[in-house]
């Protein structure tokens, strides 16, 4: 069931900024004329929102802000968060949609790529999810920032529907020292101190370590978190282990090479954090399709009622 604590996750995001997001979107996919809402014209209409594979809903904030703009009202069948179990049967009717003709088809492509994506990626974060909890291990699992551009919101909303951490959102959310960084600025302790004066006590420096002599300088310099990058498991703990030893107060996370498959063998009791891209970059989308109903109603679709 549906964690309760991200039952205000909808709160996170801004209202005008989802307004913003939303028109740019619906400009993109139709820049001049509609040439299909001269066809459908301006009628009454209801389209019911059917998912066809099995995963997590997620994404319902931006799936209702498109059909918002369009002064359209949708009605949810299932609740955000929740596993839609899409095996026995060859759909489940998960939201109603009411409006004009052609402002519910204006909105149909837009609406859907947002709710088809976030539900992909909330259902792989909740299987990592239920991996971390299988395994009793004390650390999270986290995004990236490799997301689409211009989808970031959506991209990382979901990560949180799905039940693990967005990391950081972008490049000022947190100073994040890469191995181009140290390179830059001469020496990984240059970097930190310089860093530290820009962002001060206010802001966490992570930096990006290939061996366990980086990672020590790093802590030494100052940084808060210590990503040991790319390193196997059999590298990894060892590391991981000297550095909490010398540091303990260090969050230490783990990226590079971690999959859905042997992310467990990344987790242990001196990583804190298990960061993958995959989870943006590497999911499968849920099928969902909007049919709508029309004056001669598909007798195969049923007309669904809210919860």
């Amino acid at each position: 069931m549906y964690n309760e604590i991200f039952k205000d996750l909808p709160c996170l995001i801004h209202p005008g900024n989802l307004k913003t997001l939303v028109q740019r979107w619906l400009e993109e996919d139709t820049p001049n004329f509609d040439y299909g809402g001269l066809v459908v014209g301006e009628k009454e209409e209801k389209a019911i929102l059917l998912c066809k594979s099995p995963g997590v809903l997620a994404g319902t904030p931006f799936f209702d802000a498109v059909f918002s703009e369009l002064g359209c009202s949708v009605t949810w069948c299932v609740s955000e968060g929740n596993f839609i179990s899409a095996v026995s049967q060859p759909y489940v009717q998960t939201a109603v949609v009411m409006g004009k003709a052609r402002n519910i088809l204006l909105g149909e492509r837009v609406a859907l790529n947002c709710i088809t994506r976030a539900s992909g990626i909330a259902t792989i974060a909740r299987r990592l999810t239920e991996k971390v909890q299988k395994e009793g291990w004390h650390g999270e699992i986290a995004g990236t920032r490799k997301t689409t551009p211009g989808f970031r919101m959506v991209e990382k909303y979901a990560l949180l529907v799905g039940g693990i951490s967005q990391h950081r959102y972008d490049l000022s959310s947190m100073v994040m020292l890469k191995d181009n960084h140290i390179w830059s600025a001469g020496n990984i302790t240059q970097a930190v101190h310089k860093a530290r004066k820009a962002c001060g006590f206010s802001m966490k420096i992570e930096v990006e370590c290939q061996t366990i002599e980086e990672a020590l300088e790093a802590a030494s310099a100052g940084c808060d978190i210590v990503m040991l990058d790319n390193m196997k498991p059999q590298e990894l703990h060892p590391a991981a282990r000297q550095l909490k030893s010398e540091f303990a107060q260090i969050v230490v996370e783990a990226s590079g090479g971690v999959t859905e498959e042997n992310v467990t063998e990344y987790m242990g009791p001196h990583v804190d954090v298990i960061s993958l891209s995959l989870v943006t970059q590497g999911y499968q989308c849920l099928d969902f399709s909007l049919k709508v109903l029309g004056a001669n109603s598909r007798s195969s679709i049923l007309h669904a009622q809210p919860e």
